[in-house]
């Protein structure tokens, strides 16, 4: 992965296109570093989190790297890269050691230190890497100015640290202001202007809806050169997996249509972001929602033609997926399963769906699984001191996740589950279908209308609590009877 380097709100960005058809020139950049042991050295462009190789050299007698040759370099912001061999683990990865630019001159040198600290680096014939690594160097030393005055006022009066820190960022600010005006015609510094991010005005009442709906103002998301930079890959990355990571699932399709439909019939950046964000949201294992924000991506980006790099077989196979996986979202209706109990009598089958307490716990475990057996334990002892205090209103459907008959009625009967505990071959259907069950333990929620309500394991300590959030947010529910059991349900609590 190649080094991030942070300037304020935006990081350092490279190899911006500027479309250049001059005649190709002469070109001589040198790097000149402390102990470096390194026997090659690339030049990179940044493409997401990854590096396109641009150029490579050896390592001269004098330690230094030149990289040299004819070719006019695209404006822009480069890496110096290094491989990193993992012979152990077979791994090769690019790390990127320290990012420069070409903005006019194709010939200078950079001597820096073994760490490539910013207030170390000597540039010679170039003004463009020498404003930019100044301006690196002096942004890092205020954020260290601004630690220090807070490890020196811990505890003490809060109104001196106060008054140390606003005129540290009163400094700050007229720095910024005045470099960026200063260099407003070198490529790195409108970059940085463009990537700073937007100010909320103090008078903005909610200020998080507003930082997300104009996080992307004054990035022109139809410039295809800013796909050569960490900057709109970590913005983009930040943005939905960061900004977004708590939003429910249809503010995250809200917004994910918001900044898409800036890009709407460009293809190279329609499918940068589309080709990072989407397998992000395929099947998470911990983000509630998350697989519908994928479904609904597929539905209305690949299944409505605005993905056109797809092929058709991706296109199908990404249907089939999403119908699958739809049946198990938030909000779907949960399919009934009827299962024999530990008896595995025809006569003792059980439904999941007709019972008297007002939310039902789908609980698919294997008994041979270590963490099962830790989260089923847990669960007793949620389930036995609700139901102790009269406050349990949800039932637990067990379904026991072993092809081992024997081994799983066992356990049940050991540890004493006192659940609704069922297994076997004796189902009504695929229930790892029907709930898209891959792995155990799984936990899916039903209310009372037995509608999905959560499709992730969560924490049995988190059970009660996620159920009373979820009554406050659906004040509806919350004296709502199961009417699914009221019509279905039989003295004996099993199917007839």
């Amino acid at each position: 992965m190649p080094k991030k380097i942070v300037l304020g709100l935006a990081t350092l960005c490279c190899s911006l296109w500027a479309g250049c058809n001059a005649m190709a020139q002469n070109y001589e950049i040198t790097l000149k570093t402390e102990k470096r042991q390194d026997s090659v050295l690339y030049i990179g462009q940044h493409y997401r989190d990854e590096f396109i190789l641009k150029d490579s050299t050896t390592r001269r007698s004098d330690g230094s790297f030149v990289f040299k040759g004819k070719r006019s370099w695209e404006r822009g912001v480069y890496a110096f890269v290094r491989k990193d061999v993992n012979k152990k683990k077979k791994e090769t990865k690019w790390v990127g050691l320290t990012d420069f630019v070409i903005d006019g001159s194709q010939k200078f040198t950079i001597t820096a230190d073994s760490a490539f600290r910013p207030k170390n680096m000597k540039v010679t014939g170039s003004d463009a890497c020498k404003e930019m690594y100044a301006y690196m160097a002096t942004i890092s030393e205020a954020r260290a100015e601004a630690k220090a005055i807070n490890e020196r006022t811990k505890g003490a009066d809060s109104v001196a640290a106060k008054k140390e820190q606003a005129a540290l960022s009163e400094r700050m600010t007229a720095y910024e202001k005045n470099t960026l005006e200063k260099n407003k015609k070198q490529l790195f510094f409108q970059l940085v202007k463009e990537f700073s991010g937007p100010d909320v005005p103090d008078e903005v009442e909610n200020k998080p809806v507003y930082y997300r709906t104009h996080y992307w103002d004054g990035v022109n998301l139809k410039d295809h050169s800013l796909r050569y930079t960490p900057d709109l890959f970590n913005k983009m990355n930040y943005y939905f997996f960061g900004v977004l990571y708590h939003a429910d699932a249809d503010t995250i399709c809200r917004y994910a249509d918001m900044v898409l439909s800036r890009m709407d019939g460009d293809t190279a950046m329609m499918r940068y972001f589309m080709d990072f964000i989407a397998p992000r949201y395929y099947r998470s294992t911990k983000n509630i929602g998350w697989d519908h924000v994928w479904c609904y991506l597929v539905e209305n980006y690949y299944l409505k033609g605005r993905c056109s790099w797809a092929t058709a077989g991706d296109i199908e196979n990404k249907k089939k997926q999403a119908r699958f996986l739809e049946k198990s979202l938030i909000g779907a209706y949960g399919q009934e399963l009827i299962m024999s109990d530990t008896t595995q009598l025809e006569s003792h089958r059980i439904s999941s769906h007709r019972q008297a307490k007002k939310y039902v716990i789908l609980w698919f475990w294997d008994p041979d699984c270590h963490h099962c057996q830790e989260q089923t334990a847990a669960l007793i002892e949620v389930y036995n001191k609700l139901e102790s205090e009269g406050k349990r209103n949800f039932e637990v459907f067990a379904v026991g996740y072993e092809a081992d008959v024997n081994k799983w009625k066992n356990y049940v009967k050991k540890h004493q589950l006192p659940f609704l505990n069922v297994g076997g071959p004796n189902v009504n259907i695929d229930y790892q279908e029907a709930y898209n069950v891959h792995g155990a333990p799984t936990m899916i929620i039903l209310n009372a209308d037995r509608q999905i309500i959560m499709n992730k394991s969560i924490p049995a300590s988190s059970l009660m609590p996620f159920i009373e959030q979820y009554e406050r947010l659906h004040p509806e529910q919350k004296d709502r009877e199961p009417s699914f059991w009221q019509k279905n349900a039989s003295p004996t609590g099993f199917v007839d």
